[in-house]
């Protein structure tokens, strides 16, 4: 994400509720998407309107983004780098107060857990709870004259993907703080990863296995559903509904036409095979188009018209149960 403010991204006040967070991105999804916009930035500022929109609709980063300034996960929050707001706690190797910061103990814990690589609760020389150890005793085991080799704990790092990154794959240049200075490090992120899914990469911080915890940001046309499938909603006129019609659909690689049967009813699944995720490994999945029937206002209707639907009714019949 650029530098740019995610709220005048999205064009709402800092203090703008869900609901106008919600609003908002919907109307600049609807806008940029490159389905619909064929302009050259729209590819862009789509991009920038998805990243600002699951920063903000997240309970949790927007706090961390309106106390620190950038945001979580990004290179500006792991390294510090200037023009990024306030300062994470451990950059540039200089701690900053604890006490001035809206962290709460689980937190604190957990970031012990990831720069000294020990339990909570232990002495991080390896000398139990809260005392008694020594340097000396580190990777001991409680025999005496024994030697076990103690595996590091992992370093854990939230990784946050767009829609369309999680479900393509790709690779992502990460800024990471482990063997006392910051690195960048290449991952390869697999086709088709779900949110809160865990990657684990032996020995990718140094001596240490790097555990990426993957969360994915929303779309503006498409549901993820179980497994590799996707849903999406489609939206017909009554006349297509009633006389059946070849629409476009849209799909992850471009739209694709469908037929709609004769005769389909609001709340019917049109399944179009092998068109969800394809995963990493496996079978790709399938893209259900829920449909949706649109029907036109009475006003805009002439006398004639409304006779013909009337007749339509009347040979249908009562639709609801005696």
């Amino acid at each position: 994400m650029s530098d740019k403010d995610l709220y005048s991204v999205l064009g709402v006040a800092r203090g703008a509720s869900d609901d106008e967070i919600k609003k908002a991105y919907r109307k600049l999804a609807r806008q940029y998407h490159p389905d619909v916009n064929k302009s050259p930035d729209a590819g862009a500022k789509f991009s920038q309107v998805q990243e600002a929109y699951d920063v903000l609709s997240d309970e949790k980063k927007r706090r961390y983004y309106d106390q620190f300034g950038v945001v979580p996960g990004s290179a500006a929050a792991e390294a510090g780098t200037a023009g990024a707001g306030p300062r994470t706690p451990w950059e540039g190797g200089q701690r900053v107060r604890v006490d001035q910061m809206d962290m709460d103990p689980e937190e604190l814990g957990s970031m012990f857990e990831t720069f000294f690589g020990g339990r909570r609760g232990q002495d991080p020389f390896g000398g139990g709870p809260f005392g008694g150890g020594s340097r000396a005793g580190s990777g001991r085991s409680g025999r005496a004259g024994s030697h076990r080799a103690v595996e590091p704990e992992p370093l854990e790092h939230e990784l946050f993907l767009t829609f369309m990154g999680a479900a393509r794959g790709g690779t992502e240049d990460l800024k990471l703080n482990f063997d006392g200075r910051a690195r960048t490090i290449e991952v390869n992120i697999p086709a088709g990863v779900r949110d809160r899914q865990q990657l684990r990469m032996r020995k990718g911080a140094g001596d240490r296995d790097l555990v990426l915890n993957i969360r994915v940001g929303g779309h503006p046309v498409f549901r993820r559903e179980e497994g590799n499938d996707l849903s999406l909603e489609l939206a017909l006129t009554i006349s297509e509904a009633i006389l059946g019609a070849t629409v476009s659909v849209p799909t992850l690689d471009g739209s694709v036409e469908l037929r709609v049967p004769p005769g389909t009813s609001s709340g019917a699944k049109l399944r179009l095979r092998g068109k969800g995720i394809q995963p990493a490994k496996g079978e790709p999945g399938d893209l259900y188009a829920t449909v949706r029937v649109l029907v036109p206002k009475a006003d805009l209707l002439s006398e004639p018209e409304k006779q013909v639907i009337r007749d339509i009714g009347a040979k249908q019949g009562n639709v609801r149960p005696e």
